[in-house]
């Protein structure tokens, strides 16, 4: 254990030197706003992976860049009533994408990635990542990916008890598959076995094509089931576009691999919308489900929404959370292809998003875009928008859902079945059974502080001597490693000043166009066949059946310098929003309207920043960083029209 601590301290000193010696952006000291990014959970860590950075301090050159980091939140380590985040390495071989998800393994810790747009490079023929929670390593499952091709904006969920990975709808572009010349809507499911490795396809609820919408898991019914709602579809057989509504819910029963659909209803339903993130959580009793969304972007004219609904269930019906008039909220500001992360039932960690009303402050910096929805209101002033309570594993139903579907806290709900009756019979008996889900064991060796590997059968009488000569070794061979990258960062940097300073960055190509939609295509099945070793990465023959052994060629390292400066004495806020100020606009009419056209040229446009104001709710105004860093020459975005038309605020480039 001492050996390991010391070479991982170590590695993070160097990973850090050999990062940040050539000019780059710190992604957490120059954080200023993320979207389009995927994440997930393990254990008690939050995954942050790809998607596309602004750069602190925001201004009329901004511009979309990749962020090639993967980041983790601890959420037992506290920044200012949030997470800390920390960044593990991640080699440039691995994808770096937009729109993609992650899948967990929570038992065997494992994240494996899906789906999702290259930005300027040339996509890849899709290989299934993962990244080991335990060794801290990237690698290549070798499960067969022949036919598998990589979707973007599509609805992924891992389950856990079935350790399997789902993934419905979703687009096939030239920015995700190799020399694919059209724009294609999927209609099918993708299912990932994480124990047996295999790929398989599973047909979706109809033959209409569907993309950016959500998809949740419940433990309800024989094995749980998947609610799918929202986004995008194209029924027509064309490449027409249109909203698929917000009351038309489609439920997947797990165990019979059936589809079900069922009609919403509400004294009010929330916009049809597009790219929003929703988590889910239940009473206490089984008696609601209640899923909470947030955010999204419009399809067709408008600036999108900023607003929080549940869809509760197996009532459905929708109820709306924030702003209610008791709220005293005026105008939301808007935004889309943002994450939502349910802890422990009871909270909603909201992060980042695209904001299409071009406000001109950071989202939150000293906490990294994290906002916090207390699902039941268990904080002590009763509110909503909350502060990351660690300690905090219950949900108590708020008063918002029970005087709309009777009951409690606790539960007792009294409205069981949607207004205009179950058009799915079946679909009503699953709901009458809660699920508990099986205690699964993992399928290799986990690491404890306390657990040791199995013992080896050859002799261990020089153990000690080889321990000793093991931790001296790669101590002082990692010494001399660091001392030369000592030395080439003041090289670099003696040169750097000589040469002058880095050439800034590009701006958002305005000259490619995106193809024609098609639908309907289908994800393929796969064979079992092996693929080869990924260049420039050591490959691991690794299913969840075997454990990889830690790395030895210095492919791992972390490291975390944030804990050194957020809420620092002495620091100025930068676009930090005043305590308790209220998330709306100052005049609606202040927005600007667009339209999200899927087909459109991927051109940046030129649009003036509105007046500075708060974006989502925070607790309170911690301290911000306003240091001004050099350039970094990073990847930049040219990956999807959609975020092409609607750049981040006063990008400053003209349509053409």
């Amino acid at each position: 254990m001492y050996f390991r601590q010391v070479m991982f301290s170590i590695a993070a000193l160097l990973f850090s030197l050999i990062s940040f010696s050539n000019g780059q952006r710190d992604p957490l000291r120059d954080f200023c706003r993320i979207h389009g990014h995927a994440t997930t959970l393990v254990d008690r860590e939050m995954f942050i992976d790809g998607g596309l950075v602004n750069w602190a301090p925001l201004s009329a050159d901004s511009v979309n860049y990749t962020s090639t980091w993967l980041k983790y939140g601890d959420m037992d380590i506290d920044n200012e009533g949030f997470p800390q985040q920390f960044i593990l390495a991640k080699n440039e071989t691995v994808p770096s994408v937009v729109g993609g998800v992650l899948w967990a393994d929570e038992v065997n810790k494992i994240v494996y990635q899906y789906g999702g747009e290259y930005g300027d490079q040339k996509p890849e023929d899709f290989r299934l990542w993962y990244y080991d929670v335990v060794y801290k390593t990237w690698n290549i499952s070798s499960v067969s990916t022949i036919d598998v091709r990589r979707a973007s904006w599509g609805a992924g969920v891992a389950v856990q008890d079935m350790a399997r990975g789902y993934y419905y709808g979703g687009w096939l572009t030239n920015y995700s598959v190799p020399s694919y010349n059209s724009r294609t809507a999927l209609r099918n499911m993708l299912v990932y076995d994480m124990l047996g490795n295999s790929f398989r396809n599973q047909s979706g609820p109809d033959d209409v094509p569907r993309a950016e919408g959500v998809m949740l898991y419940l433990p309800a019914g024989d094995a749980g089931l998947l609610v799918y709602f929202g986004g995008v579809q194209l029924p027509y057989g064309n490449d027409t576009i249109e909203a698929s509504p917000m009351t038309e819910i489609h439920v997947y029963d797990i165990a019979n691999d059936m589809w079900y659909r069922e009609t919403a209803s509400g004294s009010e339903i929330p916009g049809d919308r597009r790219r929003f993130c929703a988590g889910a959580t239940w009473a206490e009793d089984r008696s609601s489900y209640n899923i909470y969304l947030f955010g999204g972007a419009s399809v067709g004219e408008g600036v999108g929404y900023g607003d929080v609904w549940i869809l509760s269930l197996p009532s459905f019906t929708w109820i709306k959370y924030w702003p209610r008039t008791e709220d005293n909220v005026g105008a939301t500001f808007p935004h889309h292809s943002l994450s939502c992360d349910v802890i422990a039932n009871s909270q909603m960690i909201i992060m980042g998003g695209h904001f299409t009303n071009l406000t001109s402050e950071c989202d939150v910096p000293v906490i990294y875009g994290q906002h916090g929805l207390d699902l039941g209101k268990a904080n002590a002033e009763n509110a909503k928008w909350a502060s990351f309570d660690p300690a905090l594993t219950t949900y108590k139903v708020p008063s918002e859902i029970a005087q709309t579907i009777g009951g409690g806290a606790s539960g007792g709900a009294t409205v069981l079945a949607p207004t205009s009756g179950w058009a799915e019979r079946d679909l009503q008996v699953q709901f009458t059974r809660a699920y508990t889900p099986s205690t699964r064991t993992p399928t290799r060796f986990i690491p404890t502080e306390t657990a040791t590997s199995p013992p080896s059968s050859n002799s261990d009488s020089n153990r000690g001597a080889v321990i000793g000569g093991a931790v001296g070794g790669g101590i002082g061979g990692l010494l001399l490693v660091v001392g030369i990258g000592v030395g080439l960062c003041f090289w670099r940097r003696r040169k750097s000043n000589k040469e002058g300073s880095p050439r800034p960055p590009s701006e958002l190509p305005s000259n490619s166009m995106s193809p024609p939609v098609q639908n309907g295509d289908k994800f393929p099945t796969t064979s079992m066949n092996n693929m080869g070793n990924s260049p420039n990465m050591a490959q691991y023959a690794f299913t969840p059946q075997g454990s990889p052994p830690p790395p030895s060629d210095g492919a791992w390292s972390q490291y975390g310098n944030a804990p050194s400066y957020p809420g620092s004495p002495g620091q100025p806020a930068y676009g930090t929003p005043m305590a308790h100020s209220s998330p709306h606009s100052r005049n609606p009419s202040d927005q600007s309207y667009y339209n999200p056209s899927l087909q459109s040229s991927p051109v940046a446009r030129a649009q003036s920043p509105t007046a500075a104001a708060q974006e989502m709710p925070i607790v309170r105004s911690p301290a911000g960083f306003n240091a001004e860093p050099q350039m970094q020459s990073l990847n930049i975005s040219e990956l999807d029209p959609y975020f092409a038309r609607n750049p981040p605020k006063g990008a400053g480039n003209e349509a053409t």
